[in-house]
């Protein structure tokens, strides 16, 4: 059955039928009870599953994602909110140390079923610490898997693939798109580590995630109306990558241009472009580029919008490829 939901609405139903459907599904994370948290994401959750299941916990991340780390060891299924994005380094100790490694340092015998939720990004009018994008962090540790939701639908359909799997998995969410609304099927199933093609096309590839997936479709509805034709493709995943649908794509287009918030200095652009290069060196016509934050810290909220990447940047950065 379909309808039509917020980004956040479907986040708050598919962590409503995770925990209907196993006991063993905890989330814990500061104001996620009582209060809902601070998008209101987890709201009601505590009223109709008790304070045993949903947990408001003290203000410290290093102290949720430790504890979680037990208890998913033990067996529980623990999701973890992340309040703010730049809120997780206290937690990036426990992370990389011990959620990313315990499967491989027990030589398989010991799994660590937990969920790192963590609203990313900016577009909200925040400052540093509150509109960052940490992916690239966690995309290189080893052992972690790292997932973008960027629609209603995936957002509901997502969040219980990933509090299902047996890996630890950082989930990121659009905190910018929370309250754009979509369709939402409760039966439909897409693969969680698969990307997707949003908007088929002929002339280019854009890659984009999370937040920036709406602005690459707006660009690529403005492309059109210059007569070129661009095809658009969700990531979802990030660590595993699934490119193979990506590679053939740009076999066809002969361009690419990738999207993202985060700075561009090793970011996941880089590494996309690499791996784009190495395996579609002689079907390309121009340079793999990049559309991206700025290598600065997140500034003040009256420049965000000079240092988001917008539809502007993204179709000067399709102009460029037809440059060459």
């Amino acid at each position: 059955m379909a309808e039509k939901l917020t980004i956040g609405k479907a986040l708050n139903a598919g962590l409503r039928r995770a925990l209907e459907q196993d006991p063993k599904v905890l989330i814990m994370g500061e104001d996620v009870g009582k209060l809902g948290g601070v998008f209101r994401i987890t709201d009601g959750l505590q009223k109709d599953f008790g304070e045993d299941r949903v947990i408001d916990t003290p203000l410290a991340e290093s102290g949720i994602i430790g504890t979680a780390v037990g208890l998913a060891i033990r067996g529980y299924r623990p999701v973890c909110e992340i309040q703010f994005d730049g809120f997780v380094y206290p937690a990036y100790d426990q992370i990389v140390s011990q959620v990313a490694k315990m499967h491989f340092r027990s030589q398989g015998k010991v799994k660590v079923p937990m969920v790192i939720r963590i609203p990313f990004g900016g577009g909200i009018g925040a400052v540093e610490h509150h509109s960052e994008s940490p992916e690239a962090y966690f995309a290189h540790t080893a052992g972690l898997k790292v997932v973008a939701c960027s629609s209603p639908q995936d957002a509901y359909t997502m969040i219980q693939q990933a509090i299902a799997s047996d890996d630890p998995i950082v989930f990121l969410e659009p905190k910018r798109r929370y309250h754009e609304k979509g369709e939402v099927d409760t039966e439909a199933t897409y693969p969680l580590h698969a990307s997707r093609r949003v908007r088929p096309g002929t002339d280019a590839t854009v890659l984009a995630y999370g937040p920036m997936v709406r602005t690459a479709l707006d660009a690529a509805t403005a492309a059109q109306e210059d007569g070129r034709d661009l095809e658009v493709f969700d990531l979802r995943t990030l660590s595993p990558l699934d490119l193979e649908p990506v590679f053939e794509s740009v076999r066809r287009t002969g361009r690419c241009v990738i999207v993202h918030e985060a700075p561009s200095n090793v970011g996941l652009g880089a590494e996309i472009a690499a791996r784009i290069t190495e395996e579609c060196f002689y079907s390309l016509e121009a340079p793999v580029l990049r559309v991206t934050g700025f290598d600065t810290p997140y500034p003040a909220a009256r420049l965000e919008e000079d240092y988001l990447p917008d539809l502007d940047r993204v179709l000067d950065a399709v102009d460029r490829t037809f440059g060459w």
